[in-house]
């Protein structure tokens, strides 16, 4: 299995810290054999002078090492990467890249209901699938870390398969103030792409009433594959939606050299906001930082 990167500036991070370590390795080597071994065609071997400072990035060991992830000095280093780890020199240390996680499975809730008897939820029927379209702010499925696209398969034992909007939202109604249990599917509609900001501090992407419109040639966010007509629902796991285009921009702006975006096709997202006024999303919607 291939090893996997959040990004392809990580992907070059870690062929930097590969050549270093190889060439520390040939270099150090004390046994007289290693003077036999023949030297590998040069063509074989990135050019280390140039990936230092590929796209723009400071790609050099020393900056790569600052954002490792601690390790004690007693532990066994593996000799490389397991088949199928994520491997993440350059955004290992992102704490936007593990809140905008979307985990593969399905998890149980356990939710309850405010004084007034609100779980402060509002579902959507999507393709027969009932999906999470509002989480309001400092409610109580905002503390138990709903999120905008979730899937809800289960409320209360009974499966939602099926269920119209209007049905889901009676079942939320009748349930116990106490205890309400749901399965959950983290956000199916979405995925996450992880970009780096230039010298200049931008990703690249040019942004319209939340949709991305236009890349920038050559820019991470080019390079990384976002595409035009997504919207953006999340920057480094906190939620956007309905904010406008200068907030999302100072959002950006403030959300480091490493960015990890949440994105979802426009034609899925305009049908699930769909009877949502943009007071809602602005005024309603949770848009606080998760928490790790």
């Amino acid at each position: 299995m291939a090893t996997l990167y959040p990004s392809l500036e990580d992907m070059k991070g870690h062929q930097v810290l590969q050549v270093s370590v190889c060439s520390s390795a040939l270099w150090g080597r004390s046994d007289p054999l290693g003077a036999h071994v023949p030297s590998a065609p040069p063509a074989l071997y990135p050019n280390l002078a140039e990936l230092e400072d590929y796209m723009g990035l400071a790609l050099s060991s020393e900056e790569i090492q600052k954002n490792l992830f601690p390790e004690s000095s007693t532990a066994l280093t593996p000799i490389g990467p397991q088949p199928g780890q994520l491997v993440a020199p350059l955004s290992g240390n992102s704490a936007g890249l593990r809140r905008a996680e979307i985990k593969p499975g399905v998890r149980e809730i356990h939710l309850c209901k405010d004084e007034r008897g609100k779980t402060g939820l509002q579902l959507k029927n999507v393709d027969q699938g009932i999906f999470v379209q509002l989480v309001k702010s400092n409610s109580p499925a905002a503390l138990v870390g709903l999120r905008f696209g979730d899937q809800i398969l289960q409320i209360d034992g009974k499966n939602c398969a099926g269920w119209s909007s209007d049905k889901a939202q009676r079942a939320l109604k009748k349930a116990s103030p106490e205890k309400i249990v749901m399965v959950v599917r983290d956000r199916p509609f979405q995925r996450t792409v992880t970009v780096h900001k230039d010298s200049t501090g931008h990703v690249g992407v040019v942004v319209k009433k939340g949709k991305i419109v236009s890349l920038a040639k050559d820019s991470s966010a080019a390079r990384n594959g976002l595409l035009t007509h997504h919207y953006i629902c999340e920057v480094n796991g906190q939620n956007v939606i309905g904010m406008k285009d200068k907030q999302l921009m100072e959002v950006l702006a403030g959300a480091g050299n490493v960015i990890t975006l949440t994105i979802i096709p426009a034609v899925i997202y305009e049908h699930m906001v769909k009877r949502l006024s943009p007071g809602q999303m602005k005024s309603s919607m949770d848009h606080s930082i998760p928490d790790l």
